[in-house]
């Protein structure tokens, strides 16, 4: 098959990548009609176990559902309503100054990885501990290079190439490997994560404990399941929410936003991140700070809960591919389109990406453009998601206002101004 008549049914695929938005690009190809689909990730740990926190609108669920990629059977919470608090004094938790719409429900990232892989059928290989060095793009298939790879179970055309590397040729291949993505540096090689200037500490705690913060005159559990937390101050937010925990349970999960203390040297040029066990003594003494000085009691203290060698953090960065696709290779989630969390749309974009793919890919036979489609449309998604971060970034972290002297009208019309286009949450899936 030359690049201009790429046919899904019975190609060999190859999906780098095998996290949330791997494992759902996997399933639309075998709904397209793949032949036989390889799944390379490269991570050995165990995916189900990951516990933070993610959230859907309501409106994008109502689509990932009806396009078979959500439903009501996964484990979910119900978010309504947004609370946004100050600290007042020595007040718990602090003053309330605004009060908006929150149509979401949330997820824990794990369960949800793991009843996306439970769809996928059997014949899936799934190939945890391979890294792909490399990617390369031909006229009549696409290859992927191996590091230290000496069997396995990976399909495709296969040879040595000497010295524990193997390569393995695909008709298509989908770039599914985060914001690092090697496919994609194949694809767009001048496309790089750009930082944003400051981070997000993330954690989550078992709601049985909340009960250990024991506040004089507050009750046990003085905060409604159905509310999201927005904690703001100076320099910085952070967003509490309860999302299940996998096991019938639910968990506090939180993400703080705010720059490093001055003058400290992270190395946050390059693309990384600190997972948990990694936070240095500099970093967790300002993470102190902020949750003992600058947040409300309460809501500091919840985060405080969370214990130091399971707090992690995740530099901001953002970019966007041009488009998604080129020649064989495409490009999904977080390897063609990095927005900052702020958007409230991360997993969802991934997933409907899946979603348009799937569609590109069943229209391939009658349309030989339909994969030029799809790359362009959700290249466009990208782009508004991208510029969305960026103003939600200033608003929240980078250029804040005296939140102590807002209030209902001020929010809401800050709000307002941030979210221009009204893409919070995600946009719409085109049909």
């Amino acid at each position: 098959m030359s690049r201009d008549r790429i046919q899904i049914a019975g190609a060999e695929v190859a999906v780098v990548g095998g996290s949330i938005a791997g494992c759902a690009t996997a399933l639309a190809a075998h709904r397209a009609g793949a032949g036989r689909v390889t799944i390379y990730e490269r991570t050995t740990g165990r995916l189900a176990d990951r516990g933070v926190g993610l959230a859907v609108h309501n409106a994008r669920y109502a689509e990932l559902a009806a396009a078979g990629y959500l439903d009501a059977a996964m484990p979910w919470a119900r978010l309504t309503t947004r609370r946004w608090y100050v600290r007042d004094g020595s007040a718990p938790l602090g003053r309330q100054v605004a009060v908006l719409p929150f149509p979401f429900r949330s997820y824990c990232w794990g369960p949800l990885w793991q009843e996306l892989r439970r769809r996928l059928p059997e014949d899936t290989t799934f190939r945890p501990g391979v890294r792909v060095a490399a990617v390369s793009d031909a006229e009549d298939g696409a290859a992927l290079h191996l590091d230290g790879v000496e069997g396995g179970e990976g399909s495709g055309e296969r040879q040595h190439t000497g010295a524990g590397r193997r390569t393995e040729r695909f008709d298509l291949v989908i770039g599914a490997d985060g914001y690092r993505s090697v496919v994609r540096d194949t694809a767009f090689p001048g496309v790089r994560p750009g930082y944003a200037g400051y981070l997000a500490w993330r954690g989550a705690v078992p709601a049985d404990r909340l009960t250990e913060l024991g506040f004089p005159g507050l009750p046990a559990d003085p905060w409604a399941e159905e509310d999201c937390i927005y904690g703001v101050f100076p320099g910085g937010h952070v967003i509490i929410y309860r999302i299940p925990d996998g096991r019938g349970g639910r968990r506090a999960n939180w993400v703080l936003y705010t720059a490093p203390p001055a003058g400290l040297d992270l190395g946050l040029g390059t693309p990384t991140s600190l997972p948990p066990g990694t936070l240095t003594d500099a970093l967790y003494a300002h993470f102190a700070h902020v949750t003992d000085e600058l947040l409300p009691p309460y809501w500091g203290g919840l985060m405080r809960l969370t214990p130091r060698q399971e707090v992690f953090i995740q530099p901001m960065y953002d970019f966007t591919a041009p488009r998604y696709t080129t020649g064989r290779l495409l490009l999904a989630g977080d390897a063609a389109t990095v927005a900052r969390p702020h958007t409230g749309a991360g997993a969802v974009k991934a997933l409907q990406d899946a979603a348009a793919l799937e569609a590109a890919l069943h229209a391939l036979q009658e349309r030989p453009d339909a994969l030029a489609a799809y790359g362009a449309e959700r290249g466009k998604t990208g782009r508004t998601m991208v510029e969305l971060g960026r103003r939600l970034g200033r608003f929240l972290v980078q250029d804040t206002p005296d939140w102590h002297t807002m209030g209902q009208a001020g929010v809401e019309a800050a709000w307002a101004a941030a979210d221009g286009s009204g893409a919070f949450g995600g946009r719409e899936l085109k049909s």
